[in-house]
């Protein structure tokens, strides 16, 4: 589904035709995926043929195979050069940039090192370019935010899944079915219970669901607009009381996710937000066994920039949006992750996920 209208794409790639004017390069070469999609509302699939929107300050062309052509969608002052197989499209991006150029990182390997042979001055993508991609248009941030709804609405039935004697397959193949109520597809769906929880990826195991149980529940899904939701909460399963140790991180979690959450705001490094959480959790004893970033930017990618990472000097800004997801994992016995997608506004973050996360134990 194009969500918006095309004057809404075509003043964004103008936009970055101004941006190329300015900068030290004669182009930037778009690939198919996320960032095309962004510049054009399309979705192109050209297999392992090059499909690429070079933007110049004074040009937008598109690079498409000959196969494609009569499918493509017409698009505002953007003019489509098809190529035939036997022919060098890199050869024809270069033709059009007609000098050093910056490449979108959506772009295989093998189209980077086929550009480079002909624009050996080619780089990949500069923070002057990729900032448009991380900061999002109100329209965005609405379909953000509609996300991020529909993901609360799964997460508010999640607690009565979880009951002892249950593996954690059937529960994940229920919150699948309501994921899909909710959105158009399911993105992946995380039920880690007990010792399984330690692990911060685990997929979901015929392990069996014991009272007490700490189980951390990491679901999201995409919208039919393409945008996508992604919210973790850490339940425990009814019967008997989790142990205390798992008590203890879970509330140093919520403390470090909470802070984080109000801390953030513009003009502060990615790297200094990291450090609001993870310094609780460190002063905690817990730094250890909190093993990744606090956080990654969404929209039409599930993670995408921007990156909440230790030492990042990346600026936030308004309009981003990003997860803050602090986690503790405790190996062979159990993990806590409580997660939020928040959008940056002028003043501070404003969350989009509001499931309950009140621990019941």
């Amino acid at each position: 589904m194009n969500l918006f209208a095309e004057e809404f794409y075509a003043t964004r790639r103008q936009a970055l035709q101004k941006r190329v004017a300015q900068s030290d390069v004669t182009a930037l070469v778009i690939g198919v995926g996320a960032e095309m999609k962004a510049l054009t509302g399309h979705e192109f699939h050209s297999h392992e043929r090059l499909t690429a929107l070079v933007v110049t300050a004074d040009s937008q062309v598109l690079i498409a195979p000959a196969t494609d052509a009569a499918s493509l969608p017409a698009l505002r002052d953007v003019t489509v050069q098809s190529w035939r197989d036997g022919e060098n499209p890199y050869a024809a991006v270069a033709n059009v940039a007609g000098g050093p150029a910056e490449l979108g990182r959506t772009l295989t390997a093998d189209h980077v090192f086929g550009l480079q042979a002909v624009l050996p001055e080619t780089r990949l993508m500069s923070q002057r370019f990729a900032d448009m991609f991380m900061i999002k248009d109100p329209a965005e941030i609405a379909e953000l935010a509609k996300a991020g709804a529909a993901i609360d609405r799964v997460h508010e039935q999640a607690p009565a899944l979880l009951v002892a004697g249950r593996t954690e397959a059937e529960v994940a193949a229920e919150l699948a079915a309501l994921i899909r109520r909710e959105h158009a597809e399911v993105d992946f769906v995380i039920v880690g219970s007990g010792p399984n929880g330690a692990n911060p990826h685990h997929d979901f195991s015929d392990r069996v669901l014991q009272p007490g149980d700490p189980v951390v529940v990491d679901i999201g899904g995409t919208l039919d607009t393409g945008y996508h939701s992604d919210s973790t909460r850490t339940y425990v399963v009814p019967g008997a009381a989790a142990s205390p140790e798992f008590q203890r991180a879970y509330q140093v979690v919520l403390e470090a996710q909470q802070a984080a959450a109000a801390a953030a705001r513009p003009g502060m490094t990615a790297g200094e937000l990291d450090a609001v959480a993870r310094d609780i959790i460190t002063a905690a004893g817990f730094g250890n066994e909190f093993s990744h970033r606090l956080g990654h930017g969404i929209g039409l990618e599930i993670h995408e920039q921007p990156f909440i990472i230790a030492g990042s000097d990346l600026v936030l800004e308004e309009g981003m949006a990003f997860s803050i997801e602090p986690g503790v994992y405790v190996d062979g016995q159990f993990g806590v992750r409580i997660e939020d997608i928040v959008t940056l506004t002028d003043t501070g973050a404003r969350s989009l996920n509001n499931a309950p996360k009140a621990l019941e134990c």
